[in-house]
């Protein structure tokens, strides 16, 4: 059974420990070896993401099936949001299931999950950016009902990759 664990500061090594691997295991091999790795040793440290998760305007949840977190997803908030800021908006910033767990409706509910705190807390629509390349991701939002608004450029690296801007009206 799925359930959603909100991530807290005694957390942090398994929030580390599993955005590394479910990061790797998504985008390693479509990249650049040192601008992935570049990225990813500025990207997941220790003090990164304690920052992130002190701040009050992001929130990060496990995706737990038994015991085993299997994924997580990071909601930003007002000024926590990477490019808009809007208080009438929810921003996620990442969203992640294990390879192993791929295909089993744990994205989706994920994506239910944060556009129920969306709803919660009264917001007109929540947004998120996603790789250019990364078409079933893409399908995938656009059959939840998100559609493309902008985009805006994403560094991995020296690699100046673009990121898809797509939003869902709540």
């Amino acid at each position: 059974m799925l359930s959603f664990q909100l991530v807290q500061q005694p957390d942090l090594d398994n929030l580390l420990i599993l955005s590394k691997k479910v990061f790797y295991d998504a985008f390693q091999h479509l990249n650049n070896p040192d601008d992935f790795d570049a990225y990813c040793s500025a990207a997941f440290t220790h003090e990164k993401l304690l920052s992130e998760i002190e701040n009050p305007d992001s929130v990060f949840y496990f995706a737990v099936v038994g015991d085993e977190r299997v994924g997580y997803i990071k909601l930003n908030f007002r000024q926590a949001q990477t490019e808009f800021q809007d208080n009438d908006a929810c921003e996620i910033e990442r969203i992640y299931i294990s390879g192993s767990h791929q295909g089993m409706g744990i994205g989706k509910k994920l994506l239910d999950f944060a556009i129920t705190k969306a709803v919660e807390n009264n917001l007109q629509y929540i947004w998120l950016g996603v790789w250019e390349h990364n078409y079933n991701a893409i399908r995938f939002y656009e059959r939840e009902g998100f559609k493309q608004f902008s985009s805006h450029e994403f560094a991995l690296g020296h690699d100046i990759q673009t990121d898809i801007l797509m939003k869902k009206e709540l």
